[in-house]
């Protein structure tokens, strides 16, 4: 392996860590805000128990999220120097804004949402909850921001330098052609991973105990989520598609599998094995026409293969092709999911079917490998660009030896693998407990705000 290979395999090494914990910690934190805000509203101490259970899960989620997006940006100055050097004036301050807003509004409320539960008045321990809950929103914001313009650059001019310089609108750089498409795909892939984590935990604790409040209420409000956002997830991951086969066409014949153009309406190869020696996909088993249909709205338009693209700017076909169906795969299982917990709803059976239980244990990991098998599908299509079009992922580069970078990579295999593991170790067993058996509802409410504490309150007046 060489320097470039070895540094890609880093990047896409700490990046997958890094990304599951803000795929759950956007969820999550909106969900804390949910229980919390109807603990308020109707009193129930089940909101109150359940508040408490997750938000020992989100602070140790968030922790690991922090520490694993530091070791990521260390990385654009060791390994790819010189493409810091180039969009930096771009990328810069769009990271900057993140620390500026998302970073300082979650760092300023965190501690009170953790520690504060029993030293603030209910109203501003709620405003800490929504704070916390809204930084995370705006954190995906800046960061998909600077994502999507290295996908979909805009807004930009060329220094002499050789540099990309920020023109006279920011808004263009912020809002690229993708932008809105991946931030809707990401959050709403957040929030669905998020529900079924919640979900998979609640049906655990059914699957022992089926009159657990807790356990009920959360696998309940869990499976409100993914029946009615995961078809809306399939609705906004086909617009994302059209968006890219507008602006990234290579991207989506290699999500296709279409090595060759189809003057006539191309297939939708379901399954297959991309053979990018000979061109062509063996064993494949397709629908006649039905990509041209499902793209272009028309089962006889005509589609463009890679044979239209240079060889040397064509993504590595198999990866891209077998992440995305992937991801399709688990978003389709999730909808099905969905609609079997509105069957079992609707037959007042949703606490008692034990086969739905069971299917959403197996299915709590899957938004995880969802959203990694989306960031790959999303990344690796890019190839062999790091600003698309613009500038090559081997011009991007730091003047590194492969054996610095092996060593680093290696490094970071080990200290990853031991952290993030007990920290997920701890997170399971936090799991594993189930959720408060009897309501309480002794969620907030400041004992002693100021003053001296009266004797009656340690023990006696002698």
């Amino acid at each position: 392996m060489d320097a470039l290979l070895l540094a890609r395999v880093q990047f896409a090494f700490t990046v997958s860590f890094h990304f599951i914990f803000p795929a759950f910690s956007i969820g999550l934190a909106s969900y804390l805000m949910v229980l919390e805000g109807l603990w308020l509203k109707t009193g129930r101490g089940v909101y109150a128990n359940l508040y408490r259970y997750w938000l020992k899960i989100f602070a140790i989620t968030f922790a690991m999220g922090v520490v694993s997006g530091i070791v990521m940006s260390y990385q654009f100055g060791t390994n790819w120097s010189v493409f810091s050097d180039k969009a930096g004036p771009v990328i810069g301050p769009l990271m900057a804004y993140e620390v500026l807003t998302a970073f300082f509004l979650e760092a300023g409320f965190l501690g009170v949402m953790l520690f504060g539960i029993n030293k603030v008045g209910k109203g501003l321990h709620f405003a800490a909850t929504c704070a916390v809950a809204i930084g995370t929103f705006i954190s995906a914001f800046w960061i998909l921001s600077v994502n999507s313009w290295m996908q979909t650059p805009t807004g930009f001019e060329m220094g002499a330098n050789g540099q990309f310089l920020p023109g006279e609108s920011w808004p263009a750089i912020i809002f690229n052609p993708s932008f809105p498409y991946r931030l809707f795909h990401t959050v709403t892939a957040a929030y669905l991973t998020t529900a079924f984590v919640v979900g998979g935990v609640g049906a655990w604790h059914l699957l022992k105990d089926r009159a657990n409040p807790g356990a009920r209420k959360m696998f309940s409000m869990a499976m409100w989520m993914a029946a009615l956002v995961a078809p809306v997830q399939i609705v906004a991951g086909d617009l994302h598609g059209l968006n890219t086969l507008e602006h990234q066409p290579a991207k989506i014949m290699a999500m296709e599998g279409h090595y060759q153009s189809h003057p006539e309406g191309a297939p939708l190869i379901l399954v297959g094995i991309p053979n990018s020696a000979e061109k062509r996909v063996d064993h494949a088993v397709q629908i006649p026409k039905a990509s041209s249909l499902i793209l272009k709205h028309d089962a006889n338009a005509p589609l463009a293969g890679l044979d239209t693209i240079p060889e040397d700017e064509h993504p590595p076909v198999g990866v891209v092709f077998w992440s995305f169906r992937i991801m399709v795969a688990l978003g389709f299982a999730m909808l099905g999911v969905g609609l079997w917990s509105l069957v079992a709803r609707a037959r007042r059976s949703l606490y008692d079917w034990p086969w739905l239980h069971k299917a959403a244990v197996l299915m709590g990991p899957s938004g995880f490998v969802a959203v990694i098998a989306g960031w790959v599908t999303t990344e690796v299509g890019r190839q062999p660009w790091t600003v698309y079009g613009l500038l090559r992922t081997a011009d991007s580069v730091s003047p590194l030896d492969a054996p610095a970078v092996a060593a680093s990579l290696l490094a970071f295999v080990i200290v990853y693998f031991a952290v993030f593991g007990a920290g997920t170790w701890y997170i399971l067993r936090l799991m594993a407990k189930p959720p408060e058996p009897h309501e309480s509802a002794t969620l907030a409410g400041p004992v002693r705000t100021a003053g001296i504490t009266p004797a009656s309150q340690i023990g006696g007046t002698h």
